[in-house]
């Protein structure tokens, strides 16, 4: 059995993470089961650094190993913002919406074919089962384009303004098990499963 706490307090992440890690030999835990630790301050520059700094700060303050992920999303038009800043642009404090604002107001002179961009997603599991040195590292990427407003009541974050051509509607216009499918945090959700199957030779 892998008992894992996941190392966020983040309502819509913890119920994505656990819809598509849980299953047999996978017992998971939200930081709601342990006492409150200072929440480590994210100065890595890549997603990778700041998903090693929460993973890291959850399995000290909890004794478990420990899934965080970093996640934000990527465009293209504004130079690769903003990244890892995206739960912070605008400013502090802001709520979804008022994000998915900032980000719109940012792209209103950018026209359609070049609206690119990705939601990114790096999830480590830190200690590595077989290596308490060590980390399972996993990354997912969703591409799609900015929309020119927002759309949809589902998800959370940027889901509003994302669209994916390939399903015709943005990701708050898809109910969670169609999001689940296609997400960047889906794909690198199913590769640390991988990993954590091969790691216990169930596969």
């Amino acid at each position: 059995m892998s008992r894992i706490v996941i190392a966020s307090r983040n309502r819509g992440k913890i119920g994505e993470i656990t819809a598509i890690l849980s299953g047999p030999g996978i017992e998971l835990s939200s930081l709601d089961a342990f006492p409150p630790y200072p929440e480590p301050e994210e100065t890595g520059t890549t997603f990778t650094e700041n998903a090693m700094i929460k993973a890291r700060a959850a399995f000290e303050a909890t004794g478990m190993p420990s899934l965080a992920d970093d996640s934000g999303i990527v465009v293209d038009a504004l130079g690769g913002e903003p990244g890892v800043r995206s739960a912070r642009y605008g400013g502090e404090g802001l709520t979804d919406a008022e994000r998915c604002e900032a980000l719109l107001k940012a792209m209103k002179k950018v026209p359609a074919g070049e609206r690119t961009a990705r939601f990114m997603c790096v999830m480590v599991l830190f200690p590595a089962p077989h290596d308490p040195l060590k980390a399972f590292v996993t990354e997912g990427i969703l591409e799609g384009e900015i929309a020119f407003e927002p759309s949809g009541e589902n998800g959370f974050g940027y889901d509003p303004v994302f669209f994916v051509p390939g399903k015709g509607k943005t990701v708050a216009m898809m109910d969670g098990g169609e999001k689940n499918r296609i997400s960047h945090r889906y794909r690198a959700l199913v590769e640390m499963k991988g990993l954590l199957r091969g790691w216990r030779g169930d596969e």
